[in-house]
């Protein structure tokens, strides 16, 4: 329990991680979150949809928590509210755009009705208690994005969000650098800023550069052009509308996250996409095909995205024909290069012209992250005397740290953490001493929590080395035998290709059997844990492989 003049910061998500960013900020009873993001599993978690936070702290200190306050819109950032609201229903503070990103997860998890929604911008200011919260208008690759000031009675803790330094925005959302040297002016305590592009030398490109682009290849296109991108890149669908109408196309949506994002987009006045230019799927191949531009969803290789389906020719009424043109128009994110290489590859082979790659390669993709110069700007505007680099992998927060250096933050002062980590501010003396718990919690269908570690570890197995099931039928007085075992084998070899191993097998089974009835043990527990050590030890000298085995036994 936090004692007067004393602030926490609790690292929940996003650190030494790309994805599902949580942080929390403490001042003596209260505790703002900001953000509540997902990332998406590697091969190993198989059977896993999501990962979000472990949110276990914030549970049990409810009563404290005041609000959920979210920077943007993006899925690292807002794709684990619902799950958290339905433990800690707090209010929720985001801009228009991101609110209405939020709504639609929230009525597809039905808590929309009990969910306390507040829209705010640049220029609101909030106060719980002693603490006044107020925001600045950072450029990201989404609209609508916000830097946080939380202004303490201890001194400032700023969060600057995602952001980029782009001096000519396609949308006019213009960073709003005066209010950022203002806060530094006034004097930042301690400031968390994002570390995902640190590595990369220079300033990042402007979006501006891939309208130009795209409307080269617009031009340049023979027949239907195809453009892959994320849905949430609103700046981009804009100059993707804006090169379809140079061109007199019209433009079909594929997918249902894009039809959704784009629906919220022009509801709340974020896109402006002329009368009449959208046209329903099933007009596509009514129309002549150097009218048509289709934007969809599947730029990160999702198998099961519009642009993969298209690749595969299994998207139904659609299909990619030779002489389109296929844009990817975002960059493969860390993991996902395999799945975008192979569309790449599926994509040729149905005759269609690609442009891929990112920054000059193809000039369809800039970052909406900021590189080292960008970077260094913020820590320049924001002057803090501790910080904390967040939202990236080890490397990045270490690169971040020595930039932070290179403008003047001494190097005890920033904090390179781990999720569970938490920083204490005591008299304006910054340490870091303790953790809490913290982890991830696997979404499983509509399922949370239920998935632990032995689950992982059988279906591990199962993919591996596949299940060996053997059905042992016993009479109830005698506790004897009736029939041979019946073993059935999936994933683990074709027992009928392997009749003297099946054989081996039943005769571990009947032995195994006949030894608890000879020692009057005939407990099924006992049986069944025979049986699986005596087999698996027979296959794995025989197979070199260790299925899983499933002993089932019928009393009769």
């Amino acid at each position: 329990m936090n004692v007067n003049g004393k602030i926490s910061i609790y690292a929940l998500g996003g650190l030494n991680e790309i994805g599902k960013n949580m942080y929390a900020i403490e001042y003596e009873e209260d505790i703002f979150v900001i953000d509540c993001g997902n990332k998406f599993p590697d091969e190993s978690l198989l059977g896993i949809d999501l990962i979000i936070p472990d949110v276990g702290y914030l549970q049990e200190n409810k009563d404290k928590v005041r609000a959920l306050i979210v920077t943007h819109g993006h899925e690292d950032h807002i794709g684990g509210i619902p799950y958290f609201l339905k433990r800690v229903n707090v209010p929720v503070y985001a801009t228009s755009f991101t609110l209405g990103l939020i709504e639609l997860k929230l009525r597809e998890h039905k808590i929309l009705r009990e969910t306390e929604l507040n829209k705010i911008h640049s220029d609101s200011k909030l106060t719980f208690g002693e603490v006044g919260v107020s925001f600045f208008k950072v450029n990201h690759s989404i609209p609508d994005c916000l830097g946080v000031v939380f202004n303490t009675p201890e001194g400032n803790i700023v969060h600057t969000g995602d952001f980029k330094f782009d001096l000519t925005p396609v949308n006019d959302q213009y960073s709003e650098i005066h209010k950022m040297a203002e806060v530094g002016r006034e004097g930042v305590l301690l400031m968390l800023s994002e570390s995902t592009n640190a590595e990369r030398p220079g300033a990042t490109p402007s979006e501006k550069m891939v309208g130009e682009h795209m409307e080269e290849a617009f031009m340049k296109a023979s027949r239907r052009v195809i453009v892959s991108t994320f849905a949430s890149n609103i700046n981009r669908v804009q100059q993707i509308v804006k090169a379809s109408r140079k061109t007199d196309r019209k433009l079909a949506l594929l997918g249902r996250s894009m039809v959704n994002v784009v629906d919220v987009a022009m509801e709340r006045g974020y896109l402006d996409v002329p009368d009449g230019m959208l046209i329903d799927q099933n007009e596509i191949n009514q129309m002549p095909p150097e009218t048509v531009t289709i934007l969809c969803t599947g730029s990160q290789g999702e198998p099961l995205a519009a642009l993969s389906r298209l690749s595969t020719g299994n998207f139904r009424g659609v299909d990619v024909l030779p002489d389109d043109t296929v844009i990817l128009a975002a960059g493969p994110i860390p993991g996902n290069e395999k799945s975008v290489s192979r569309i790449v590859d599926n994509l040729f082979s149905l005759g269609a012209k690609v442009i891929y790659g990112t920054g000059s390669s193809s000039g369809m993709h800039v970052s909406g992250h900021g590189y080292q110069e960008d970077l260094k700007l913020m820590l320049t505007l924001m002057q803090p005397k501790y910080f904390i680099p967040i939202h990236g992998e080890f490397r990045m927060l270490h690169h971040h740290r020595l930039l932070a250096e290179s403008v003047g933050v001494e190097q005890d002062n920033t904090f390179i953490l781990k999720n569970g980590d938490v920083v204490d501010i005591v008299n304006g003396e910054a340490r870091q001493t303790r953790r809490i718990p913290s982890g991830n919690t696997y979404v499983d269908g509509i399922a949370i929590d239920d998935v632990g570690d032995f689950v992982l570890r059988d279906r591990k197995q199962l993919s591996e080395d596949g299940m060996l099931v053997t059905v042992i039928t016993i009479g109830k007085n005698d506790k004897k035998m009736l029939s041979d075992p019946d073993t059935i084998s999936r994933g683990f070899v074709d027992l009928r290709d392997s009749e003297k191993l099946l054989r081996d097998i039943n005769n571990l089974i009947v032995n195994a059997v006949l030894d608890a009835q000879e020692s009057n043990k005939n407990q099924w527990k006992e049986i069944k844990h025979n049986i699986k050590k005596s087999v698996g030890k027979h296959i794995f000298a025989k197979t070199k492989k260790k299925p899983l085995i499933l002993p089932i036994i019928i009393e009769i």
